[in-house]
């Protein structure tokens, strides 16, 4: 192994040359008729030393100056990230070596950054059809019910309420989508500050129930809290999480079964955290769909979302405010037996 390390060194390399061609010099001189010990010994050393620095003259005007002028091209690059030094190279035993190695990482990580934007951009075209699609749903739907009172149905009282009301949820599904998309931008870039306080979950949840109650009622689903007793304090943002909880609640009881339920559970995980669970009885989300429901505008039956309602961008939502509080959501489900979300916060 330590032969194999000098091998590699320059000097080493010459010394090991400079060492064979002075010996078969002497070798070739011995056999002729004459010669001295002292010419021996002269002519030895002279190669030795002549060979010697021709070797390291050559391999310095080969390799060193070379990888000095690569060097200096790379830095005329102006490439920031490239994290390779010339007194490193220089100092290694094999300079090409390093350098190759060194110019492969980083060709590996650009072709990483250019994989990343490609995705995204793939992303973001699907994002603007998807924001498109959703826009226009609502709007022409407005549209049509406003023309239609304008082209005269005006006039019957009962066709004008009928239609102002339907242009009204239409515009009203509309301003939703605009303030989820608002609030999912600011969650994204980091313009929406979280406000951490002392939150009773208890208390929160039991409130939401109370909203939640008529949702409930109408599709005849049973809400349940799974809690030990008393006030049950963690460290979040109440307002982001009541926003979380309302999320996860209303779509438990809209996409699970008529007279189902939903439990909401507190449970200690350890002396640090909470663990919250929403779980329905309903008929449970496909396997190939569970990676992909976070994702924006994402629906697992895109007909029954639409009639639900709702804006596509509810879980997506949760997940970033999650994130903000340094949790991440999972989530369990299996077909006809249901579904249930969990994440964890810190007790306070």
């Amino acid at each position: 192994m330590v032969f194999c390390h000098m091998s590699l060194s320059p000097r080493i390399i010459a010394l090991l040359l400079a060492l064979l061609i002075a010996g078969l010099t002497m070798a070739f001189l011995a056999f002729v008729p004459g010669t001295t010990g002292s010419m021996l010994f002269v002519v030895g050393t002279s190669s030795f030393l002549l060979s010697f620095f021709l070797v390291m003259y050559t391999i310095d005007i080969l390799v060193y100056r070379e990888i000095t002028k690569l060097y200096d091209a790379i830095r005329r690059l102006k490439v920031k990230d490239f994290s390779i030094s010339r007194k490193s190279i220089l100092k290694t035993g094999n300079p090409f070596k390093k350098l190759n190695d060194e110019i492969f990482v980083y060709v590996a990580k650009k072709q990483r950054e250019i994989d990343e934007l490609k995705r995204m951009e793939q992303f973001r075209r699907e994002f603007l059809a998807d924001v498109s699609h959703e826009l226009k749903t609502p709007i022409f739907a407005a549209q049509g019910f406003i023309h239609t009172l304008i082209d005269g149905a005006v006039d019957d009282e009962f066709v004008r309420d009928k239609f102002l009301a339907k242009a009204a949820r239409s515009l009203d599904g509309l301003d939703a989508l605009v303030k989820d998309l608002v609030a999912l931008s600011q969650l994204e870039t980091g313009e929406l500050r979280m406000h951490f306080e002392r939150v009773d979950m208890r208390q929160l949840i039991e409130e939401i129930f109370e909203q939640l109650e008529s949702l409930a009622r109408a599709r005849t689903t049973s809400l349940r809290l799974k809690a030990p007793q008393g006030p049950i304090w963690v460290k979040a943002d109440r307002q982001r999480m009541t926003q979380v909880m309302i999320n996860l609640i209303q779509n438990a009881v809209k996409y699970g079964n008529d007279n189902g339920r939903v439990i909401v559970a507190l449970d200690e995980d350890g002396k640090k955290h909470i663990q919250v669970s929403v779980k329905d009885d309903g008929p449970g989300i496909p396997p190939e769909h569970l990676s992909r429901i976070f994702e924006r505008f994402y629906r697992v039956e895109k007909s029954r979302s639409k009639e639900q309602g709702g804006t596509g961008l509810g879980l997506a939502i949760v997940k970033h405010i999650l994130n903000a509080h340094k949790s991440k959501i999972t989530v369990l489900s299996r077909l006809e037996k249901g579904t249930e979300f969990r994440f964890k916060l810190d007790k306070e």
